[in-house]
């Protein structure tokens, strides 16, 4: 567990080139700072977010989840509109409402419960401006939950299937051991349950050795990657294949150890704390935390980054690709671990300037 910081909001951004060594060699943080403009007012798409963890799109239109509200907000106008909420949320520390994704008109969603983290699916009802949220059923339950490291992010992959992260819940020990869900990736049917193709007999285990991974996203070639919070030392970025262990608790970051995969890039924890991810175009998108600030990872050279945002907008939780094709990214500076500027939390188109 990593001590909850507040961070003192700066004025300006700053742009850095990052230069990091891929997995051969231990990577090396230069920073080349130069003045950035923070984004333009007209680059705001929403305002008045509370504790906001997660965006996804239904017919083109932005659903958010509040975490510690445990409902779902459409983004009408430029301010939330409630659509409903998920009965059962229990907002302890990191839990609460967690990652959505929809498919097929039902929104599915990672929640935290008294009991465990679970997956539950619900008709999403109406229009566009008035949509409402039918009953919830659950797909998947017992999954470990604690008021840390809880994993969180749902989504779907190219081949249909939905994949979830799932934390250690402050159990290292349950990310190796393949019978358990803790510090693991999900992949499974919109149903919850398991792929013939899956790479364990019987499991829903699609990769293990994860602390606390909370971003998915898929190149255009189907290669899946996800970021994920170390715990003192090493944040990271993975290329995840079916059945590898990545390593938690035994290596933190590059370890460079037979039978674990080593990160694509890694990070000092006080300048990431990596959360949602996304891709668009040739690039991979990272939302920082604690380091507050945007990573762009060229796919052609993963083991490169450089940055945006740095300290402007204060903590960013989730990136994704909107349907226009930009990137939007949404800040989380009001869940108890940030410090609020006016108009906070929101959400911010990603622009070329």
């Amino acid at each position: 567990m990593r001590t909850p910081i507040r961070h003192r909001g700066v004025a300006v951004a700053l742009l850095a080139t990052l230069a990091l060594a891929g997995c051969g060699g231990a990577p090396s943080e230069t920073a080349a700072p130069s003045a950035s403009a923070g984004p333009a007012l007209d680059d705001t798409i929403a305002t008045g977010l509370d504790a906001p963890w997660s965006i996804a799109f239904t017919d083109g239109a932005p659903l958010v989840s509040e975490r510690d509200r445990g409902r779902i907000v459409e983004i009408v106008d430029g301010k939330p509109r409630e659509v409903g909420r998920i009965d059962g949320v229990a907002a302890r520390g990191e839990g609460g409402l967690l990652g959505i994704a929809v498919r097929d008109g039902d929104l599915f969603a990672y929640v935290t419960t008294a009991t465990d983290n679970r997956i539950v699916r619900m008709p999403l009802l109406g229009a566009a401006g008035s949509r409402s949220l039918g009953p919830a059923r659950a797909i998947l339950t017992g999954l470990p939950a604690a008021s840390i490291h809880n994993g969180g992010r749902i989504a779907f992959g190219p081949d249909g299937m939905l994949y979830a992260t799932v934390g250690d819940a402050g159990r290292p020990s349950d990310a190796q051991n393949p019978r358990e869900f803790g510090g693991k990736i999900l992949r499974m049917t919109p149903d919850g349950a398991r792929p013939a193709d899956n790479p364990f007999p019987d499991s829903l285990v699609y990769s293990l050795g994860h602390r606390n991974a909370q971003g998915l996203a898929w190149g255009p070639d189907g290669a899946l990657y996800a970021s994920e919070f170390g715990q003192n030392t090493w944040d990271e970025l993975n290329l995840i294949r079916p059945g590898a262990n990545y390593g938690w608790p035994e290596v933190e970051g590059i370890g460079r150890r037979e039978g674990f995969v080593d990160p694509l890039q890694q990070w000092s924890t006080s300048s990431a704390s990596p959360s949602g991810i996304a891709i668009v175009g040739n690039d991979l998108l990272i939302a920082n935390l604690r380091g507050e600030r945007l990573r762009t990872v060229p796919l052609a050279a993963t083991g490169t980054a450089t940055e945006r945002y740095r300290e402007s907008l204060g903590r960013l939780r989730d990136v994704v690709r909107a349907p226009d094709g930009s990137a939007w990214i949404l800040t989380n500076n009001t869940d108890g671990r940030g410090d609020p500027r006016p108009g906070d939390d929101r959400i911010v188109r990603v622009t070329g300037r």
